[in-house]
């Protein structure tokens, strides 16, 4: 497959018109068409069902189009990074949950662009396990993960934040006018837990031995569905505390207190771009002086 096929075939599967994505590839009908026909039979399946004014995608077209943004994506990194340069420029992918870390990141980030203005940053929001997949394929740079997380493979930053764990709970509920919750406050509570099973182990542990008389209703990894869970009666949330206020609800600390720390993670034994050795430089050196010097 050639990347030039592969923009051919993202371009049709995006505009659903053969006609129409000729026109914007600057090719002729018929070519585009043979193109595809060709990719099709390299491949040995079908990419499109082709109608008489559109065409969509099949089950392997629609993987083969999330392969592709992925191959087109990563050969225009590529070139990026080759390009040589006598100033620190170019772009660096970071992917993130949603952390009260990124505060600190973000702040690292402009002090950063400062210095080095004509490097630019592209975010990715995630849980730590999709962040790490995107960093295996070349997608991202780095990533700033929530531990617990398996890091063998990573070099990492640790920074000088910790997560606090809360309940998201109702206001008007029996949990809303508590200052603390413990453990067995929760035992026969409907419970709303992160997917990722390894945070799902530290909650466990928090839990000790009235783990198993919780009733877990729900689990997810997205903060905002699942406030609307809580918002509507469902269950109690166990979750980081962020930087925001949800009408309607409110976030009871535990007693004894759940922290868990955070990092930023990249790929041991890559060569890396000088944007991102330019980062990766100036967070060492400002993590060690905010250590120094803590606020």
């Amino acid at each position: 497959m050639e990347l030039r096929t592969l923009n051919y075939f993202l371009t049709v599967a995006r505009e659903e018109n053969i006609t129409r994505a000729a026109g914007l590839l600057h090719v002729t009908q018929p070519t585009l068409s043979r193109q595809l026909q060709q990719l099709e039979e390299e491949l040995g399946v079908k990419l499109f069902r082709r109608g008489q004014h559109q065409i969509v995608l099949t089950e392997a077209g629609l993987l083969l189009r999330r392969r592709a943004r992925e191959m087109v994506e990563l050969a225009e990194k590529t070139t990026q990074e080759l390009q040589p340069s006598e100033e620190v420029a170019g772009k660096i992918s970071i992917g993130s949950g949603d952390l009260k870390s990124m505060g600190f990141l973000s702040q690292l980030l402009a002090d950063f662009h400062r210095e080095c203005p004509l490097v630019r940053f592209e975010l990715y929001s995630g849980n730590s396990d999709g962040i790490k997949e995107r960093i295996e394929r070349g997608i991202l740079d780095m990533g700033l993960l929530l531990e617990p997380v398996e890091l063998s493979r990573y070099e990492i930053l640790r920074l000088p934040v910790r997560e606090r764990w809360g309940l998201l709970v109702p206001e008007d509920s029996e949990f809303g006018a508590k200052k603390a919750v413990t453990p067995k406050d929760l035992v026969g509570q409907p419970m709303i837990m992160p997917s990722r099973e390894l945070m799902q182990k530290e909650v466990l542990r928090w839990l000790g031995p009235y783990a198993e008389q919780i009733q877990v209703v729900a689990s997810g990894n997205l903060p905002y569905n699942q406030t609307q869970l809580v918002r509507r009666g469902l269950g109690l949330h166990l979750t980081i505390e962020l930087d925001c206020t949800y009408d309607g609800l409110r976030m009871v600390p535990l007693s004894p207190s759940l922290e868990s720390s955070t990092v930023l993670a990249w790929k041991k034994a890559e060569r890396l771009s000088t944007p991102l050795a330019a980062l990766l430089s100036f967070a060492q050196k400002y993590i060690n002086r905010i250590s120094d010097n803590p606020i």
